[in-house]
């Protein structure tokens, strides 16, 4: 009876542990940078005891810092005289270097003063940039030309810190609950779990995105036609066929337009011949009342 009695004791000491420990770790990966050492927990007791084995100390990422893990980003422009025949050799350069095109924007010109422009998203191994950025230069005239970077080293470091101490934080969570022995207990480390394993994720997803911004750059390529471009002459078979569809077109037009004509005289034909029996009328009456013309001198009057 003693030691059911025990139990639910030392697992209320077990949780009150925990959520010290994990208060701590918290608080100690936020406030440190990756590069500096953790310093010792001041906190005693139960948590120090129970969660002895988290270290005060995150471990060493395994992320070599020989050089800045820099992330860079290139743009060139340049002036081509084929927009279309450039963008064939720049896939073929992309391939070569192993890079993938993200992104293609294409502008065709809309009056015979535009020119043809093109926009292109490249992703380049990052040691590969420099050769890109010189391959693509010989493909045309360079309008434009940088290379901006920001180093990410030591975000890099911080996550991996962060990620170790989650790591171990829950793996002493799981020791924690299978000695755990009533349910209220079960539930509470297992939501502690919970948001320690969504916290690993959210960390996770942030080191893999950024790693993999290091190991690839990317280059925005502007490209500009160096004459404005002049639309060709259509054929003659075409001009005819345009010329055929105008002017069918225009007489099926005028034949609409003539039967709505019709269509209106039809419904306003009862005014019209009123009116045509007002205007016959208004003349006949002016021919009969109208005065007898005068007689020329020397014509004979009747006997």
């Amino acid at each position: 009876m003693y030691t059911w009695t025990k139990l639910p004791r030392t697992s209320a000491l077990f949780v009150s542990a925990l959520l010290g420990g994990v208060i701590f770790t918290s608080c100690a990966s936020s406030r440190q940078s990756a590069n500096q050492a953790l310093p010792p927990s001041a906190a005693g007791g139960a948590a120090d005891k129970v969660i002895s084995s988290i270290p005060q100390k995150p471990e060493a990422a395994p992320i070599a810092r020989s050089r800045p893990q820099l992330i860079k980003k290139a743009a060139i422009s340049l002036t081509v005289n084929s927009v279309d025949q450039t963008i064939d050799a720049v896939s073929q350069i992309i391939n070569k270097q192993q890079g993938d095109l993200i992104g293609l924007k294409q502008q065709q010109p809309k009056n015979d003063n535009s020119r043809h422009t093109a926009t292109m998203q490249l992703r380049i191994p990052e040691n590969l940039l420099e050769s890109t950025l010189e391959q693509l230069a010989k493909l045309g005239t360079v309008n434009s030309r940088n290379i901006t970077a920001e180093d990410v080293g030591d975000r890099l470091v911080d996550f991996q810190a962060r990620l170790t101490n989650l790591q171990k934080t829950e793996a002493n969570l799981q020791k924690i609950m299978d000695r755990a022995g009533s349910i209220p207990d079960v539930l509470s480390v297992a939501q502690q779990l919970s948001n320690i394993r969504e916290s690993i994720e959210q960390i996770n997803a942030q080191l893999k995105s950024l790693q993999n911004q290091v190991a690839y750059s990317t280059i925005t390529l502007n490209l500009e036609a160096a004459v404005s471009s002049t639309s060709p002459q259509p054929a003659f078979g075409l001009q005819v066929q345009e010329t055929w569809n105008n002017s069918t077109h225009s007489l099926s037009a005028f034949s609409v337009g003539l039967l709505k004509l019709g269509i209106w005289l039809i419904v306003y034909s009862p005014y019209l011949l009123i009116f045509a029996a007002i205007v016959y009328g208004f003349s006949r009456w002016r021919r009969t009342h109208s005065p007898r013309l005068t007689q020329t001198p020397g014509s004979s009057s009747p006997d």
